[in-house]
């Protein structure tokens, strides 16, 4: 009787691990695919377009691609300094930034700041959901360990950039570039580079007063910075 059940236990043991092997595979899959081939859609952009046509059936979201030397310098360097000051010389986490953000989040009683890197933030839009689980949070560090192996810095830069979200249905920077200044990626100057960059904690929410005193100060202080900032 015991032989039998632990018989039984180590089977679904063994099948337990060949699914999470599977799974995990899957996802490794695609981080090397996408190593070469431009993402046509991220999980992130799928769950928003979701919320949009439970509204309106026909909603699309706004989306074009841009490849990374066509991206303006001024946007790199601004999302950088806003999001990740570190981020050419981290693999992947910030371990600092996340401590002071632990810190920060202890002395306010609530969750004010994050410290998840580009990558980080990269690994959750382009599979994963926006909850704090500690298992979405477990899998996004793997993911963000394969992006940094196997992507140099400028393929996750350049993938970030494209499918972050800008707004309500807004994604990438050509769609962002195009909602609010009526120009291209290519073409934005240092001041909209920076408000772009200032929106991106909570673009939906920023996006309904972009010009509010909040967004102002905020926009000076990623303008003072992005001199020094450093992109691949």
């Amino acid at each position: 009787m015991r032989q039998a059940l632990a018989r039984r236990l180590k089977l679904g043991l063994v099948i337990v691990f060949l699914a999470i092997f599977a799974w995990q595979g899957w996802y490794l899959g695609w981080v090397l695919w996408w190593k070469h081939f431009n993402p046509g859609t991220t999980h992130f952009m799928s769950l928003r377009l979701d919320e949009l046509r439970a509204k309106n059936p026909h909603a699309e979201l706004k989306h074009q691609w841009v490849p990374y030397e066509k991206l303006s310098v001024n946007l790199k360097r601004a999302v950088v300094a806003a999001e990740d000051d570190k981020f050419v010389d981290h693999e992947g986490f910030d371990w600092e930034g996340m401590q002071k953000a632990i810190e920060k989040n202890q002395k306010k009683g609530k969750v004010v700041a994050g410290g998840s890197t580009i990558s980080q933030q990269l690994a959750k839009n382009l599979f994963l959901s926006a909850s704090k689980t500690p298992w979405r949070k477990a899998q996004e560090a793997v993911i963000t360990v394969w992006l940094e192996l196997f992507w140099d810095k400028e393929r996750i830069l350049e993938v970030y950039l494209n499918v972050v979200e800008w707004g309500e249905g807004i994604f990438g920077a050509e769609a962002a570039a195009r909602h609010y200044f009526n120009t291209s990626a290519a073409a934005l100057g240092a001041e909209q580079a920076a408000r772009l960059a200032v929106m991106l904690p909570a673009p939906r929410k920023f996006e309904k007063n972009p010009y509010s005193a909040f967004m102002n100060g905020r926009t000076e202080a990623i303008l003072g910075r992005m001199q020094y900032s450093e992109v691949p």
